[in-house]
């Protein structure tokens, strides 16, 4: 596990290693004492607001691959995944505003921080992600990025990137792995919940390379569901099959180097402060782009984390190695917003800061290697953005 900086971000994170999980179904919540915050604020949480030109669709999909036994819960019925669309849709297109997380989804993330009384869980659940449900997509064809959470942590905490990438132009399926996340609400009224969180807790972490190969698995497959003959998202005519990236934070970060190693439609990959678990093949990844963005403190070049420079040295392609200063592991997904609206610190980097620098530099990286559109923000520093540091070890 990637270094933390703050205790409630730490706390935040080990709200999976923290369920119960010897079941696939949640509990309902014990009767314990509300937490509160006298300065938290009572209104509705706010993702920031997107910075692109299109307005942001939003539907979601529950796929089951049953050619797979699920690693972590053998009797189930295949490999169940959930899957949110976010994509570009008409500006001024009217439709019914896309919740954040079910109540019960955001019940359990929070149980870890602990903050448990039933006004934050609803803001939380309600919070505003300025996309709207199952509306019309803007028309032509948009290139495809795949999110791929922390460990333990569910899709929806990768909104606030995946709803800026979707303004820009970008298709972006979120993926919640099943049994790999705090909680993930699946059709039945049923809770998925992080069975493999105890499994790793038991092996002392040292098992992440079985993480990253199960997520390249699930990878494939939405892919396959989302670009194949018989698509099971109904605006999939809007993707551009000849575009696909993907990026993740943590140890979905690693996981994106590991797809695309396992499957050449992956055009161009980035790891958002994630351990790598798995050694590239000797061609390192064909080719194709990469880039590295984490935390200075733990992920500048001979820092903490050795397996940076042991994959960058494979690296075939054009290569990127990015830190932030100042940031830190959850600083790259929604964990500073959600933070701040509940008045617990976060990173010594700002929230809006954090928010800023993750959406400009994995737009810019895509929009790159995607769209072919130069990026003179990934040559160097620039004056914007002080807090990102170049490395070309």
């Amino acid at each position: 596990m990637n270094k933390l900086t703050r205790a409630a971000a730490a706390a935040l994170l080990a709200c999976a290693v923290a369920l119960p999980a010897t079941t696939a179904t949640a509990s309902p919540a014990s009767p314990r004492a509300a937490t509160t915050t006298p300065d938290r604020p009572a209104e509705r949480m706010r993702l920031p607001a997107p910075t692109g030109p299109y307005g942001v669709g939003s539907s979601v999909l529950h796929l089951v691959d049953r050619s797979r036994v699920d690693p972590w819960v053998p009797e189930a019925d295949g490999r169940e995944l959930m899957v949110t669309l976010h994509y570009p849709a008409a500006r001024h297109t009217p439709g019914r505003p896309a919740p954040y997380a079910t109540r019960e989804e955001a019940r359990l993330l929070l149980e870890g921080v602990p903050v448990e009384d039933p006004v934050s869980v609803r803001q939380v659940a309600r919070a505003l992600t300025h996309s709207a449900v199952d509306v019309r997509p803007a028309a032509g064809r948009h290139p495809l990025v795949v999110l791929s959470p922390g460990f333990g942590m569910p899709r929806f905490t990768l909104t606030g990137l995946a709803v800026d990438l979707a303004s820009r132009g970008y298709v972006v399926a979120s993926l919640d792995h099943a049994y790999e996340s705090s909680g993930t609400s699946v059709p039945g009224g049923r809770t998925l919940t992080c069975v493999a969180c105890a499994f790793m807790e038991e092996n002392d972490w040292a098992e992440g390379h079985l993480v990253t190969g199960v997520r390249a698995a699930d990878t494939r497959f939405v892919l396959d569901r989302l670009t194949g003959p018989r698509p099971a998202w109904r605006y999939a005519s809007s993707i551009d099959r000849a575009r696909i990236g993907m990026a993740g934070h943590s140890i979905g970060g690693a996981s994106a180097v590991s797809a695309m190693a396992a499957d050449r439609r992956i055009d161009a990959g980035v790891n958002m402060d994630g351990t790598f678990w798995d050694t590239l093949p000797a061609d390192g990844l064909g080719g194709r782009p990469f880039l590295l963005l984490g935390t200075d403190e733990f992920h500048r070049p001979g820092g903490g984390d050795t397996s940076w420079d042991t994959t960058w040295a494979a690296l075939s392609g054009e290569r990127h190695w990015l830190t932030v200063d100042g940031a830190d592991h959850l600083g790259f997904s929604d964990a500073p917003v959600v933070l701040g609206h509940l008045g617990l610190p976060g990173g010594d980097l700002p929230a809006g800061r954090a928010v800023t620098v993750t959406r400009a530099y994995v737009a810019a990286f895509f929009d790159e290697h995607l769209r072919g559109r130069d990026q003179p923000l990934l040559d160097g520093p620039d004056p914007a953005h002080p807090e990102v540091r170049f490395h070309r070890p």
